[in-house]
C-alpha cells in the first residue's frame, strides 16, 4: 500500500459538476492499493497517517499530527501511486489491485482512520475525479508499508 501525503489548508475531490469530499486543514492522502496488500498494510498506513508529525507546535517545529491541531483527511483512490516507470516512459500499473479487491481495502482504510478520531472525508471509488488542493508548506511525504522508501 502506498500513499502521497499533502498537508493542505484545504482540498476538495469534485466528480462532475459537485463535490464528493472536502477538508480544511489536514492531510490530502492519495491511497493506492497493491494486489498483494492485506489488512496489516492498512494497520500499518493508518497508523503512519494519523501520527505524521507535520503540523507546526507553538515553537515552529514540525510536531503535532493531524489530530493535535484539530484536523481531517480528505482520502482519494490512487492507483497511480503504484506506477512503475523504471522500464520506458509510460507507467506500468501491474501491480495495483483489481477494482473489487482495490475499493473494499480503500473503504476499509477510511474506516480504521475515522476510528482513530480523525475526521474523514473522500474522494469517489472509480470516478473521474477533479482534486483541488491548497497545498500548505508545501509539504508533501511518500508513505509505503512495504517501506521500500
Amino acid at each position: 500500500m502506498r500513499a502521497v501525503v499533502e498537508r493542505v489548508s484545504h482540498a476538495e475531490v469534485r466528480v462532475e459538476d459537485g463535490v464528493v469530499g472536502s477538508i480544511d486543514r489536514g492531510l490530502l492522502v492519495y491511497l493506492g492499493i497493491a494486489s498483494d496488500d492485506t489488512a496489516e498494510d492498512i494497520a500499518y498506513l493508518v497508523n503512519k497517517v494519523r501520527s505524521l508529525r507535520v503540523f507546526n507546535d507553538d515553537d515552529g517545529k514540525l510536531n503535532r499530527n493531524v489530530t493535535e491541531v484539530n484536523g481531517g483527511c480528505l482520502v482519494v483512490s490512487a492507483f497511480t501511486t503504484l506506477g512503475d516507470t523504471r522500464r520506458g516512459n509510460r507507467p506500468t500499473y501491474v501491480a495495483a489491485a483489481d477494482a473489487e479487491k482495490a475499493g473494499s481495502l480503500y473503504q476499509e482504510f477510511c474506516r480504521q482512520l475515522a476510528a482513530t478520531g480523525v475526521p474523514v472525508a473522500t474522494g469517489q471509488f472509480r470516478a473521474k475525479m477533479a482534486v483541488h488542493s491548497i497545498n500548505d508548506g508545501p509539504i508533501c511525504t511518500l508513505m509505503d508499508s512495504r517501506k521500500q522508501f
